[in-house]
C-alpha cells in the first residue's frame, strides 16, 4: 500500500502520438510503480499527451508533496523551463529530480540494443541523439557519447536529430567515409519509439538499433532502477 506521507512520484515524459511509444513509456511507469509499491506513482507529459505537468500538480491533495522525475535523457529546455516553471508556480511542495541521463546504466542498455541488432567490433557506431538548443543538454549527449565509446573501446560518432550539429545524416556520412570496412550502425539514444526514431530509421545507416524502450517487450531493469534512484535522491530529507 502506498504511503500517503511520501512525496508522489510524477514521472513526466515528453509525450508522443506513436502508439508504440505510448505503450513503451506506460510500461516503464507501471514498472516503477510496481517497484515503488509504497509510493504513489503517476505518469504525465510535457507535450502532445495529457495529463500535463500542471494537470498532475493540480491533482495533488492539498497536503501532498511531489517529486517530478523527468523521463528525459538530458536536461534541456523541457527540464529547466517547462517542468521547473510549473514546479515553482504552485503552492505545493514540488521538487524536480535530475533527468535520466547521462548515466552508465543507460550505456548498458545501449550496448544491449547494439548486441540485439547484431553489431560487431568491425562496425562503425554512430550514437543518434535528439539534440537541443540548450547547450547543457547537448553536453549531456556528448557525455553519453564518451561513455559509449569507452564501453565499446572504440570511436563513436555523435549525430543530432535537431538543433545541434553534426546532424545524424552528416555523422553517418562521416562514419562511412572514415570507415575501414564494416557497417555503419546507429545506436538510438532515444527513450521510446516515435517521430524521432522514425527519423533515425530514415537517416541512411546500414543498421539501426531499437530505442531504450520497446513496446510489448520487457522494460530494462536499469531504467526502472534509474527512475527510482532519481526520485529518492530528490526526496527532501527534512
Amino acid at each position: 500500500m502506498a504511503d500517503s506521507g511520501a512525496p508522489v512520484l510524477l514521472a513526466v515524459s515528453h509525450g508522443t502520438s506513436s502508439r508504440a511509444g505510448r505503450t513503451a513509456v506506460a510500461a516503464l511507469v507501471d514498472a516503477v510503480s510496481d517497484r515503488e509499491a509504497a509510493t504513489i506513482v503517476r505518469g504525465g507529459f510535457v507535450d502532445v499527451q495529457r495529463p500535463n505537468v500542471r494537470d498532475l500538480i493540480d491533482a495533488l491533495a492539498p497536503d501532498q508533496a511531489a517529486v517530478i522525475v523527468p523521463l528525459l535523457l538530458s536536461a534541456g529546455y523541457h527540464v529547466h523551463v517547462d517542468i521547473t516553471d510549473e514546479a515553482t508556480a504552485t503552492s505545493h511542495a514540488v521538487v524536480v529530480a535530475d533527468a535520466l541521463g547521462p548515466d552508465d546504466r543507460l550505456t548498458s542498455v545501449l550496448l544491449r540494443r547494439l548486441g540485439e541488432a547484431g553489431a560487431t567490433a568491425a562496425d562503425n557506431i554512430v550514437l543518434a541523439v535528439a539534440g537541443s538548443s540548450d547547450e547543457r543538454a547537448v553536453e549531456d549527449c556528448r557525455d553519453m557519447g564518451r561513455r559509449v565509446s569507452v564501453a565499446l573501446g572504440g570511436p563513436v560518432e555523435l549525430g543530432f536529430l535537431a538543433a545541434a550539429t553534426p546532424s545524424l545524416s552528416e555523422a553517418i556520412l562521416s562514419a562511412r567515409a572514415d570507415a575501414a570496412g564494416g557497417q555503419v550502425v546507429v545506436s538510438s539514444y532515444l527513450l521510446a519509439p516515435g517521430y524521432f526514431q522514425d527519423l533515425v530509421l530514415a537517416a541512411g545507416a546500414d543498421v539501426v538499433t531499437e530505442p531504450l524502450l520497446v513496446a510489448d517487450a520487457p522494460v530494462p531493469p536499469e531504467l526502472v532502477a534509474l527512475v527510482c534512484d532519481r526520485y529518492r535522491a530528490a526526496v527532501p530529507t527534512h
